[in-house]
Parts: C-alpha cells; structure tokens; sequence
C-alpha cells in the first residue's frame, strides 16, 4: 500500500484533523509505538494499516 492511500484511509476513517492527531498519539500495540513512528521506522503501510483497523472501528470496507 502506498502511503498516500494508507493516508486516504486515514482521512475516510478518523477525519483529516483527528487523523493526524491519532497517528501522532495512538500507540499501535504490535508495534509498540505511534503511526509516525512505525513510518519513521519504515513498517510496511499495509501492515500498520492492519494494527490501525485491529485498533479501531473501521468499516469493513475500508480494511
């Protein structure tokens, strides 16, 4: 997934405000740190895509 997308989903699911204010405070517990951080590190998108939907309501259609 590229991260434009994975930005998109972001956006769709939380609100582009609250979205980034998520991926800046949530810690994702598979990865033990935030959304920036696990992109700072280079995780694959898809796979904190993954830990954001286990995390939070997201539609099924957005998984």
């Amino acid at each position: 997934m590229r991260l434009t997308d994975f930005w998109e989903r972001m956006d769709e699911v939380f609100g582009s405000v609250y979205a980034a204010s998520w991926a800046h405070d949530f810690v994702l517990p598979p990865f033990g740190c935030t959304v920036m951080q696990a992109i700072a590190r280079g995780e694959e998108t898809r796979d904190i895509w993954r830990a954001v939907c286990a995390s939070a309501e997201v539609p099924s259609i957005l998984r």
